[in-house]
């Protein structure tokens, strides 16, 4: 899911409950976004001291959860669910107020809609993908890659494994097998830095992370790991998986998978094979 929502171009982060069935959104965003303040995170916290000396019940709702900061970590940030972030409009004097507050309910409709019906979700996908330019080889390729992606944190979650810190520990393990690089050195090689890699994954790489993914859930689902170190191992070993299949691969065409191409050359992404001479081959 699309954790990051645009109003006017700007940046709202987000994260769904989905025990609650809403939305959570960053109070500080939705400060920048109304308030136009060169510093809407001291506009919020003089807004939130107004509001506390006020007795004003919208300061004790804010909860805090992890978002992701612009330095790319996960930071603690208070936010507000859709009923809070409709009254904390009211105490911010803009003209932006009515066209967000249906933008809220379009953002909440979509959501809704996509519980109902989860090829709508996948849909969107395509088309977010579309707009920005990929090809249709490659997004077809990067849809199936999400599904799989979910099936695999799905798993982890059966396992107990909840924590953003440690997907990204298990993620490594299992890219490091199969590429040879750790996710970090992955996006250094490709020139990123807090980018998706998978956004900027030929759809041949694309290809050998689902084997990755798809063997690593597989695993699990058979052995029912108790522990973290053995779904640790669950997901390198997956990724072995895949590392055969890239030797395989790469033998066949002559050349690595491993592409420093990123999205800057969206066109590119999608890497054609081409099919060798039958009587060539012979020679």
């Amino acid at each position: 899911m699309n954790n990051v929502k645009l109003f006017e171009n700007k940046r709202i982060r987000a994260q769904w409950d989905a025990e609650q069935d809403e939305w959570f959104y960053s109070v500080v965003d939705i400060c920048g976004a109304l308030s136009e303040s060169p510093n809407p995170r001291n506009y919020w916290n003089m807004l939130k001291r107004r509001l506390k000396d006020e007795g004003s019940e919208l300061y004790t709702d804010c909860v805090r959860l992890k978002l992701n900061a612009e330095d790319g970590k996960m930071r603690e940030t208070d936010v507000l669910n859709t009923e809070g972030i409709l009254r904390l409009i009211q105490s911010i004097p803009s003209p932006k107020a009515e066209p967000f507050k249906l933008w809220l309910a379009q953002v909440g409709n979509d959501r809704l809609n996509e519980i109902a019906d989860p090829e709508k979700a996948i849909v969107r996908g395509a088309d977010y993908y579309r707009a920005k330019g990929y090809p249709e080889g490659w997004i077809n390729q990067r849809l199936q890659t999400i599904e799989m992606r979910k099936e695999l944190t799905d798993e982890w979650k059966a396992r107990g494994i909840e924590q953003e810190r440690d997907y990204a520990i298990l993620t490594n393990e299992m890219t490091r097998a199969w590429s040879g690089l750790t996710v970090g050195q992955y996006k250094s090689y490709k020139g990123l830095k807090k980018e998706n890699l998978r956004d900027n994954m030929t759809n041949l790489e694309l290809a050998l992370n689902m084997v990755a993914e798809v063997t690593t859930t597989a695993i699990s689902k058979s052995r029912e790991p108790k522990t973290f170190n053995e779904s640790k191992q669950a997901a390198k070993e997956g990724g072995l998986v895949a590392k055969n299949t890239r030797a395989d691969m790469e033998k066949r065409i002559g050349k690595s998978v491993i592409s420093p191409l990123n999205a800057g050359t969206k066109n590119l992404l999608e890497v054609k094979v081409e099919k060798k001479d039958k009587n060539n081959e012979r020679k």
